[in-house]
């Protein structure tokens, strides 16, 4: 069986990654805080046909060998964490990192998940919470009697309540970053876990060690670029053709080996 079958079916399974990966950018290019991924590619094990250096009459060398590749994989989609724009929402709640850094979310196993989804809610218990109703870490609670809420740079949350001619400070956000944020892993609802590839998360106080400061009444957007996906997907969809190009050319020329006859 001709090697540029096998190769060729890589390429296409490849790209077919690809798409699926630049679809998923696409899909989210509205999702507050999403940070798009990118893959990487590899090239498989060669077939060495003739070694590069192999010693011939008159002490002379081979100057290049001859290799055979046997086609692509995937080894790696990579978040991206640029930052494109804020969008201001004049919500209370709404609160975006600029710089590094990522909320921490409280799971109801117990465990911290992070996040750059800052559209945040008050649920009935008065907890700052994100839209599926995971608290916010450390848990802030808003008084019911709350007339507005003011949150620094810093994350200091302050509230003036009735009856009060000053603010009362309530409990102060801390921030994440991580040496790794690329080996953070997604668990769907804006929502990432720390790995061993992204080391252990580094807890401060915004605006201080490197972290983002928060500025309220903004959400972030995604960092999809609409029109740098689509140039990805039809270099993508080219080079899906192409590979299928070269299946169908390895199969003509098998059948016209096969159709010889003495």
């Amino acid at each position: 069986m001709m090697r540029s079958l096998w190769t060729a079916a890589s390429g296409m399974t490849g790209q077919q990654f690809n798409i699926d990966t630049i679809a998923n950018n696409l899909a989210n290019v509205n999702t507050t805080g999403f940070k798009k991924s990118r893959v990487d590619f590899q090239d498989l094990l060669y077939q060495t046909v003739r070694y590069a250096g192999t010693p011939v009459n008159a002490g002379a060398q081979i100057p290049t060998g001859i290799e055979l590749g046997h086609g692509v994989r995937p080894v790696a989609t990579q978040k991206i964490f640029t930052q494109v724009g804020f969008r201001q929402t004049d919500n209370p709640l709404d609160l975006v990192i600029e710089g590094d850094g990522f909320f921490q979310i409280m799971m109801p196993d117990g465990t911290i998940a992070y996040t750059r989804d800052g559209s945040f809610k008050r649920d009935g218990e008065g907890r700052i919470v994100t839209s599926d109703g995971f608290p916010l870490y450390p848990e802030v609670r808003i008084p019911e009697d709350a007339l507005s809420i003011n949150i620094g740079t810093d994350g200091t949350v302050s509230v003036l309540t009735a009856g009060s001619d000053e603010t009362t400070n309530l409990e102060q956000i801390q921030l994440a970053r991580f040496v790794n944020p690329a080996g953070l892993k997604n668990m769907g609802r804006n929502l990432l876990a720390q790995t061993a590839s992204s080391g252990e998360p580094i807890v401060g106080t915004p605006g201080l060690d490197g972290l983002g400061s928060i500025a309220q009444g903004y959400v972030e957007m995604s960092n999809v670029q609409v029109v740098e996906e689509m140039v990805n997907m039809i270099v993508a969809q080219r080079a899906y053709e192409t590979n299928s190009k070269a299946i169908q050319a390895s199969d003509d020329m098998l059948q016209t080996a096969n159709n010889l006859r003495r």
